[in-house]
């Protein structure tokens, strides 16, 4: 799996990640925010913290996670704006577009973070490949949204070099340049190598990168306890490795929770509305799933980070004949729902809906799922899947001529923030079929108030 430093390769790997990429886009959208320290929050409430925070907010101390009171005590003329994943999303797609005039772009690991492959003749260019991305980026759109741009022989090797550089920085690793180029580099900042990683290491005796670039491929594996670190031993040597293409395990989606919407019959309607959102998802990917895990999580302390470590869980598993209707989804999170009001004890912050146990139509064993002397009343059920199924399927297609919030099942809702189950996350990008509510223009950004 891993190859002698004799025949360590090329720089063959590009990688360009945006800085502060949502407060640069709205400061993008508008231009009297540039300049200014910003934070962008996923709703209208004092109590909410930052998802991300402009250049300048960096500058002065104001940290992602920070509630909007902190950020003031340090910068009280920070301003503050609400989320706005739609158009972040759409921003997305016309970045992509403008990045294919200048290289292919071979994968997109995040909203803000693209890989693209070098042909020899490309790598030669080194920072001025570089500089002309990032023309091509300012022309289109504005100086303001900046990335950060590393090349190296591996994808690994060309984040890091992205990430020591930033913001609107430019590194080049090549392979002879290794170990000395990462030699000051702290193990946390390492992709990969998060804190409980950081702690296996240490205990391994790697404090550092000299110790860490020292271990054998094996010892590596060993470990992270997985074929992952011998994966890792080859990014950072400098050799490509192939990843398994990965299959959808589940559909989820979580939300924190406003401080009024921590009551039971409050905490029904998001994760209801939560299952609605991944259950549109399972039928778009035309599988089925068994299986659904609600989750509530709270407590805990803040921590020096701002963050806050959510060590009350409470957990739900139910399961049910393979299905994609939402009848049968809402069914099992009425049970789901009933469990916690009779044995959860504690007030919930955050709540999350999993589907999973998913399986194609191909791999369904018919006589299994349809005859009535295996299931009782196999027959009935059948007849009533296919009905929910029909009505769900009705439903996504008035909702996509009409729009999404033309149709729902139950009660319409609206939650603070809005977004449900349309939130961009790390590795995730929602589709346009994702966004429940209506269309919000560039232009409309939305301050806020308190």
């Amino acid at each position: 799996m891993y190859h002698s430093r004799g025949q360590a390769r090329g720089v063959e790997r590009l990688y360009l990640d945006f800085d502060s990429f949502f407060a640069s886009a709205e400061q993008h959208f508008n231009p009297d925010l540039r300049g200014q320290p910003v934070g962008v929050v996923p709703l209208d409430s004092l109590h909410t913290g930052c998802i991300a925070v402009s250049r300048e907010a960096k500058a002065r101390g104001v940290k992602s996670g920070m509630t909007i009171a902190k950020a003031r005590e340090i910068t009280p003329e920070m301003v503050f704006v609400v989320a706005r994943h739609d158009v972040y999303v759409r921003l997305h797609k016309r970045i992509l577009e403008v990045i294919e005039t200048v290289l292919p772009v071979a994968q997109v690991r995040s909203i803000d973070e693209v890989v693209c492959h070098l042909l020899p003749s490309e790598a030669e260019q080194g920072e001025r490949l570089a500089k002309w991305l990032k023309a091509a980026l300012a022309s289109t759109f504005s100086d303001v949204l900046t990335c950060s741009i590393g090349m190296a022989p591996t994808e690994l090797l060309a984040k890091i070099a992205a990430e020591q550089h930033k913001p609107d920085g430019f590194q080049l690793i090549e392979a002879d340049h290794l170990p000395q180029a990462l030699a000051g580099i702290d193990l946390n900042d390492l992709p990969g190598v998060s804190t409980g990683m950081r702690a296996r290491l240490e205990a391994a005796g790697v404090k550092d990168f000299a110790s860490l670039w020292a271990l054998a491929p094996k010892q590596a594996r060993a470990i992270w306890g997985s074929v992952e670190g011998e994966r890792f031993w080859n990014g950072v040597h400098g050799f490509h490795t192939e990843r398994p293409v990965t299959k959808k395990s589940m559909f989820g989606h979580s939300r924190m929770l406003p401080r009024d919407w921590r009551t039971h019959d409050k905490i029904a309607i998001c994760a209801r509305l939560l299952t609605q959102s991944a259950g549109r998802r399972v039928r778009r990917a035309e599988v089925r799933a068994t299986k659904m895990t609600l989750g509530l999580r709270g407590g805990g302390s803040r921590v020096a980070s701002e963050t806050r470590s959510e060590n009350l869980r409470w957990n739900w598993e139910g399961a049910f004949l393979p299905a994609r209707d939402d009848h049968t989804f809402l069914t099992a999170l009425g049970d789901g729902l009933a469990e916690a009001k009779r044995t959860l004890s504690f007030r919930p912050r955050s709540v999350s809906v999993m589907i999973h146990g998913l399986i194609s139509s191909a791999d369904i064993m018919t006589d299994l799922f349809d005859t009535a002397a295996q299931i009782p009343g196999g027959i009935a059920r059948k007849t009533d899947r296919e009905k929910w199924e029909r009505v769900s399927d009705l439903m996504d297609g008035v909702r996509a001529r009409l729009g999404p919030q033309a149709l729902t099942m139950g009660p319409q809702a609206d939650m603070p923030g809005g977004y449900l189950g349309a939130k961009i996350a790390f590795g995730r990008i929602p589709d346009e079929a994702d966004f429940s509510g209506p269309k919000i223009a560039d232009e409309d950004t939305h301050f806020v108030t308190i």
